[in-house]
């Protein structure tokens, strides 16, 4: 481990620490605290003057290990972002159907320039997957959806956006570690305060990780001893597949694969958390597109984004992985489709899916559910994890092929 990669994690464990009272002991290569400060330090509370909230921040950081010169460096200037807060009160609601998403994100343009990508910097993704075990089709798949490959990356101030979102009272236990993790960054000369720029939420570079993830797993791929996720493609790459490892992927498993099925299955057991292995689905009838039925001791789940009659996946447990990058269902299954389309897989087969709800209609089918006991979350017409499984049920109740999609004929049998 070199002395940068020393640092980063020694600060990482003492931010936690100073974060949640926790005395631990220092690596003799981590910077250390400074004299005097108070481990026990309550935490700066949201909201109230300016002044007041950053002197709390400031002492904060200092616990944690920042230098005190590198802490007022990075709040010299600062300013709350009104943009900030008000895109953090307009979040909009994802509800774009799987072929809709998939289709645009996973454009032939993207996929060219993926694949350009991978050849580009081969090496370098051949270390990730040695030293990480995570393929080049999904850090390039991420990489492809985040930024477009870096050029898209958000032109907020990250400083002042996280310093806005900490000092706001919404989400302050998240966004203040992440402000005091960005005071280390900048003593380690990898972020400057002024002109860093990224997302409105404080995710920093071309696949868009927030300061504590970039200190705990950042690696610097190009060996100038700092890792830059706005400019360098290799120091990218690296933190990236070390980030996926972390989140549980396992080296050398499948995480998604596309599937044909039977005309008659338990549809009932689809969907997200399901408890069969893959053997158990081809023992049913169901059938890889590309034949590997190699991984038939994998626990498995069969997913159907838009029903029996589109396409249909098998998800293995790698798949967890990206449900911890993202928590959209669209999203994430778009994600490891794309991944498999660069490394190696066919389109999927787009079927003939019935045809869904509009915004109304999925609102008031919530309400249906909801009014039948389901927790369907809020009404919002998302067709989300606690929708699709009330649906299921009540599919199953009403002797309809439970297979989780939203349709009028379900809308109109209750």
């Amino acid at each position: 481990m070199d002395r940068l990669t020393i640092r980063r994690t020694a600060f990482a464990i003492m931010l936690a620490s100073a974060l949640s009272g926790v005395a631990v002991a220092q690596d003799a290569s981590s910077t250390a605290a400074p004299a005097g400060a108070d481990a026990n330090a309550p935490k700066a509370p949201c909201g109230g003057d300016l002044s007041a909230f950053l002197a709390g921040v400031k002492t904060e950081a200092v616990t944690a290990g920042t230098s005190p010169e590198a802490v007022d460096r990075t709040f010299a200037g600062v300013q709350i972002d009104q943009k900030t807060l008000s895109m953090d009160r307009a979040q909009g609601v994802f509800k774009q159907t799987f072929l809709e998403f998939s289709q645009r994100a996973v454009s032939q343009a993207r996929l060219d320039i993926g694949r350009k990508k991978m050849q580009q910097y081969a090496d370098v993704f051949a270390k990730a997957e040695k030293d990480y075990g995570v393929p080049a089709g999904v850090i390039t798949a991420f990489w492809g959806l985040e930024t477009d490959f870096g050029a898209v990356q958000g032109n907020f101030n990250i400083r002042n956006s996280l310093v806005t979102l900490s000092h706001d009272c919404r989400r302050p236990d998240f966004f203040r570690p992440q402000l005091i993790a960005l005071t280390k960054l900048v003593e380690l000369g990898d972020v400057d305060p002024a002109t860093t720029t990224g997302a409105w939420a404080g995710e920093i570079g071309q696949t868009q990780l927030v300061p504590k993830v970039i200190l705990t797993y950042g690696e610097d791929g190009d060996g100038d001893g700092h890792i830059k996720l706005k400019e360098s493609a290799p120091d990218v790459i690296l933190t990236t597949a070390k980030f996926i490892q972390s989140l549980g992927f396992q080296r050398g498993q499948p995480w998604l694969q596309e599937v044909t099925l039977p005309a008659s299955l338990p549809y009932e057991k689809s969907g997200i958390g399901g408890t069969m292995t893959a053997a158990d689905w081809f023992n049913l009838g169901v059938k890889p597109r590309d034949g590997n039925t190699s991984f038939g001791n994998l626990q498995t789940a069969l997913i159907l984004p838009q029903g029996r009659m589109g396409p249909a996946f098998l998800t293995y447990p790698n798949f967890n992985a990206y449900l911890a990058w993202n928590q959209s269902f669209i999203y994430t299954t778009s994600a490891a489709y794309f991944a498999t389309r660069l490394s190696g897989a066919p389109g999927y087969d787009k079927g003939t899916p019935e045809q869904g709800l509009s915004d109304v209609d999925m609102k008031a089918l919530q309400t249906k559910l909801q009014a039948r006991g389901y927790d369907v979350g809020e009404i919002d017409g998302i067709l989300g994890s606690g929708t699709r499984v009330a649906i299921q049920k009540e599919q199953q109740r009403l002797g309809l092929p439970a297979d989780g999609w939203a349709t009028q004929s379900l809308l109109k049998a209750l």
